[in-house]
């Protein structure tokens, strides 16, 4: 059932949202007919694939999608799709159906250009279909217009404040949002160059660059494209972590910023730890592709669930509060803790015994006749390497002891 609380609704960019949760730019938005479910289902709005001048070659490889597993889960999704098929002509026109079709939706569509003729032709026909939010792929090759060619336009100062004013130049009042990567040695350089060139705000972040795998027997890269392949974009719970580290390190140095987190979200609990450390709402992608857009459902009420417990009476009231728990190595607290085996949940499996004794610090010896771990508070540190191991929940825990 559809739920609709007070407590979820959010003003993005002067734009009200029903809900925290939009359809980000990826195959589950390049078909009319999926995105059109997919705001039936209760997402509040959607950022079409990027698209393209109608003069630029979408050449697509096939098959595009693999995997990464993790004791047999799958951790990562890799995808070496590039933009969508449908150009900038065919994606203004689904932009002005579904905004007759969806008056209440957020419609946005990302572009991608390799001039600066390019993006602002993109940005112009995509102002006259009445798109609410344009939003600026600065994270995929973008052929010659960055600094060093091949690169991503976001991995260089200069380039992201020349082209990211281009675009807000032609936008006018109409929301820009900049999608960036992670992959550069100072996130908030380019945060700042995206401020400087007068953009509203940045999609934080995008896929990150991996070579999925290799075939052992034959030595082909995954996917596999006739023995060949390159490299994929990683997207799912695998870069959750580094996306967090993203809007962290934007909101806490660029404060004002507005930042659209995206990237790793599987549900609701994610979600609150994205907007608890800068993000003003949550994009999703892959979450999507895996489990269908039904899990609208479990996204919005796990969250209101938590806003209500909480006492939060709005999702604008969460965002950013973590951040001041996030701090520099140098003011960490320096506490005394240690490991302790909580017996009655300890199965004898001995896995905390090996990982100290040949990765921590010995502290863990093995009683034969009782089956059990032993902990030294002497050689122990309270690493926390133990319970990493644990096959059973709560079977080790650290303590605080006196000092």
């Amino acid at each position: 059932m559809r739920l609709t609380s007070s407590r979820l609704k959010t003003n993005f960019l002067g734009i009200e949202l029903e809900n925290p949760f939009i359809l980000s730019a990826a195959p589950s938005t390049d078909e009319l007919s999926i995105a059109r479910r997919g705001l039936e289902a209760g997402w509040a709005g959607l950022v079409l694939k990027t698209t393209s001048m109608v003069t630029t070659r979408v050449d697509l490889a096939y098959p595009m999608m693999s995997k990464f597993d993790s004791d047999n889960r799958l951790a990562g999704m890799g995808n070496i799709d590039l933009i969508s098929a449908y150009h900038i002509d065919e994606v203004t026109r689904r932009v002005t159906i579904l905004k007759k079709e969806f008056p209440d939706k957020m419609i946005a569509a990302s572009i991608m250009s390799d001039s600066q003729t390019g993006w602002q032709t993109l940005v112009k026909m995509l102002k006259d279909s009445g798109v609410d939010l344009i939003e600026c792929s600065f994270s995929c090759p973008q052929g010659n217009v960055g600094e060093d060619p091949g690169k991503m336009l976001a991995q260089s100062e200069s380039a992201t404040e020349r082209v990211a004013g281009w675009v807000k130049q032609a936008a006018g009042k109409t929301p820009v949002l900049i999608k960036i990567t992670p992959q550069v040695t100072d996130i908030v350089a380019i945060i700042k160059a995206i401020q400087r060139a007068g953009c509203d705000g940045v999609t934080a972040s995008n896929s990150i660059p991996a070579l999925m795998g290799i075939d052992i027997d034959s030595l082909s890269p995954i996917p596999n494209l006739g023995g060949k392949s390159t490299y994929s974009g990683l997207t799912g719970p695998a870069i959750k972590p580094i996306t967090l580290r993203t809007v962290a390190e934007i909101a806490r140095n660029v404060p004002g910023m507005v930042i659209s987190g995206n990237g790793g979200v599987a549900d609701w609990r994610d979600s609150v730890e994205l907007i608890s450390v800068g993000a003003s709402n949550v994009q999703i992608c892959t979450a999507v592709m895996l489990h269908g857009f039904d899990i609208i459902n479990d996204l919005t009420s796990g969250l209101d669930t938590y806003l209500q417990e909480k006492n939060y009476k709005s999702v604008n009231e969460l965002v950013g509060k973590a951040l001041p728990n996030i701090v520099d190595h140098d003011h960490l607290p320096r506490q005394k803790v240690r490991s302790f085996v909580i017996k009655e949940r300890c199965i004898g499996c001995g896995r905390c015994y090996i990982a100290c004794r040949d990765g921590g610090h010995e502290a863990i010896e093995w009683n034969g006749q009782t089956r059990l771990p032993d902990i030294s508070l002497e050689k122990c540190v309270g690493c926390g390497l133990c319970l990493l191991t644990q096959p059973v929940a709560g079977c080790l825990e650290l303590r605080q002891i006196a000092t």
